[in-house]
């Protein structure tokens, strides 16, 4: 069955009403989006989980518990790198995931993530890797190239993974690679970072810069198979912080101090486009200053439509693999200027050709060794 069950439901009134194969289309499109814990929640606060069948309802019931337990261990690998970073005199900002559920965000509640992310500052990156090398967290063997990519190219030290528990983290000391179209100097997001409550080394991003980071992380990370979550988060996010007076001329405001103005702009289009949340009419002049040109204004709207559906065969609407294409594209072309992006995609083509040639001899190698 051709069709997006999921992107709707968020807004719907009542209830839906499915069919065993239907119910079967909308978890397993939920389940592709990481989305199956959302959507048990979104269940159980409008009252709608009595009249789930038994199997969904199992299904549901699961997936909210496997994500408790998962937040579980979240704060555990938070409390142990605040003991790691203890003699380290760096913030430790809580990134995305982590700070939602550190923070007790609306994102939190059913949010599924598979590595945890943290901001220091940029001088303390050495003593920072080095503490946690100590504690057992280690990077991959990688070549030359590809670490000199991180170090010097990237926003993030090379994914650090835990010798006994298996987690993964990341380091950053800004949102966005040094090198991008819309780099982002990490100083004044510390700058503003907020504490939280009876911590004196956690903090999260301020509320207009954890928004920010939100959207940047949606559009230039090239992933667009997971933008149903992301712009869940936003929404989420949008609608907490809304509540106060001063959040959005803040945001508005900060989005041109850090250069974001386009990335924010059509980031509110495709969140008002699928939960119909609006900024206030008397700043709506304002957020169309931050558009982009007519032209590309429209092709990013319509490859966003299609590109943040469900990563599932179901909602695929045809341009949908050839519009995520597109975006990967543009989110490398903005990390990097061309004569960098082009080697480095080069580079990376010719090592993805070379693996699998290899692995197309092996069995042949294995054969021939008998």
């Amino acid at each position: 069955m051709k069709r997006d069950l999921l992107s709707p439901i968020w807004t719907a009134r009542e209830a839906p009403v499915l069919s065993g194969a239907e119910w079967e289309t909308l978890l397993s499109q939920a389940r592709a989006a990481r989305l199956s814990a959302r959507l048990a929640r979104l269940f159980e606060q409008r009252g709608w989980m009595s009249g789930v069948p038994t199997a969904p309802r199992r299904h549901l019931e699961s997936a909210r518990r496997v994500a408790a337990h998962l937040h579980q261990d979240v704060r555990f690998e938070i409390d142990k790198l605040k003991a790691a970073l203890e003699r380290v005199p760096t913030p430790i900002v809580l990134l995305k995931g982590a700070a939602y559920v550190a923070a007790g965000l609306p994102p939190a509640d059913g949010r599924l993530f598979s590595d945890i992310d943290i901001l220091v500052a940029r001088e303390q990156l050495r003593a920072v890797e080095s503490a946690l090398f100590g504690a057992g967290w280690i990077a991959e063997k990688l070549s030359p190239y590809d670490d000199r990519y991180y170090r010097e190219w990237m926003h993030e030290l090379p994914p650090l993974q835990h010798v006994m528990r298996q987690t993964t983290l990341d380091v950053h000391h800004t949102i966005t690679p040094p090198t991008s179209r819309f780099a982002v100097d990490g100083a004044p997001l510390l700058a503003r970072c907020r504490p939280m409550p009876g911590e004196t080394r956690l903090s999260v991003l301020a509320p207009a810069d954890m928004v920010l980071h939100s959207a940047v992380h949606l559009l230039q990370d090239g992933e667009f198979s997971g933008g149903l979550r992301d712009l869940l988060d936003l929404n989420d996010l949008l609608l907490h912080f809304g509540g106060d007076e001063t959040f959005w001329p803040d945001l508005l405001a900060r989005a041109g101090e850090l250069g974001l103005g386009v990335t924010l702009h059509q980031v509110l289009g495709q969140v008002e486009r699928l939960f119909g949340t609006r900024l206030p009419a008397p700043l709506v002049p304002s957020l169309q200053a931050l558009a982009p040109g007519r032209v590309s204004g429209w092709a990013m709207r319509h490859l966003l439509e299609s590109a943040l559906r469900p990563d599932h065969a179901s909602c695929d609407t045809g341009f949908t693999p050839l519009a995520r294409w597109l975006l990967y594209v543009r989110s490398h072309w903005l990390r990097m200027p061309w004569y960098r992006i082009a080697p480095h995609l080069l580079r990376k083509g010719w090592m993805r050709a070379l693996e699998r040639y290899r692995q197309s001899r092996k069995p042949k190698d294995a054969a021939a060794a008998l």
